[in-house]
């Protein structure tokens, strides 16, 4: 595991990782299953599954930024697992956010 070192492997972060993956794999089976047909939504040019999900993890990320600048990362709750505890940060809301964004973009765009 040495030549991974060099990344700060937190649970936050394995999770952010296995759930671009996981999102990967499901766009993958449903292109396959579902063959991909463009369409107009709101912003009145034509986008694939793939586009949206593009805007919906870009979006993610402005909004994590924007929580970070102005609401900051600050524990929320501690949850008595291992020795010190699992914090539990304010993010989460922003994840929240974030999700229901992409639902948005996935219908409307």
């Amino acid at each position: 595991m040495d030549h991974i070192a060099w990344m700060a492997w937190t649970p936050p972060t394995a999770i952010f990782f296995a759930a671009i993956a996981l999102m990967l794999g499901t766009m993958t089976v449903l292109a396959i299953r579902y063959p991909e047909a463009e369409r107009i939504g709101i912003l009145r040019i034509p986008t694939t599954r793939g586009d949206r999900l593009f805007l919906s993890l870009i979006t993610a990320a402005v909004i994590h930024l924007l929580w970070i600048g102005f609401i900051g990362s600050d524990p929320i709750a501690t949850l008595p697992i291992g020795e010190e505890g699992f914090e539990i940060s304010n993010l989460w809301f922003a994840t929240l956010i974030s999700l229901v964004a992409a639902v948005g973009i996935f219908r409307t765009v």
